[in-house]
């Protein structure tokens, strides 16, 4: 007997990568409460994080947190100022895409039956993506790359049932020798 499979956003549209967003980078003392005093910055100027990855840096004593953000872009200089006098804060840099690596990682889940099978595999490997789950009824794909890749492969994929998206937000390392 096959299962009811329960999903929560198989009938939304993809969600596109914010216009004009800006990709901030900090570190941080690894401390508990320490994200919770950057978000009250960002909430207290009417600024949106679209996306937060966290994770611990190669001194363990610090944290390497990227924040993807929208709001009004006149504002963006303070909050960046804001966000060094913290003292949990090391620094805080805006990241432009010309002097940045940005990538992110998105894990799609699609109800298919047979006859659709070899359409979708087709498109996860135009987007240079993986399949990491195959059931007789399913496939997750795991695409990664910049956000309008996400976006793109996202978009072609929901003309199949889409049954959940889970998305990593973007991580960023500066180019060269330039600190991120």
């Amino acid at each position: 007997m096959a299962k009811k499979i329960v999903t929560t956003d198989s009938k939304l549209p993809p969600a596109p990568d914010i216009v004009g967003g800006h990709t901030l980078s900090m570190l941080v003392n690894n401390e508990p409460g320490v994200l919770m005093r950057i978000c009250q910055v960002f909430a207290r100027r009417a600024y949106n994080l679209d996306s937060v990855v966290v994770s611990r840096g190669r001194i363990p004593e610090f944290s390497r947190l990227t924040l993807g953000i929208s709001g009004d872009p006149a504002g963006l200089e303070q909050i960046i100022k804001q966000c060094n006098k913290l003292v949990d804060v090391i620094h805080c840099y805006e990241h432009q895409e010309k002097n940045s690596v940005t990538r992110e990682l998105a894990l799609v889940k699609i109800l298919c039956d047979p006859s659709e099978r070899s359409e979708i595999l087709q498109i996860i490997k135009h987007f240079n993506s993986k399949t990491v789950d195959l059931t007789e009824s399913s496939i997750i794909a795991m695409i990664h790359g910049d956000s309008e890749k996400v976006n793109a492969a996202v978009q072609l994929l929901s003309k199949f049932e889409i049954i959940e998206t889970v998305r990593t937000g973007k991580v960023v390392m500066a180019r060269g020798e330039a600190s991120t």
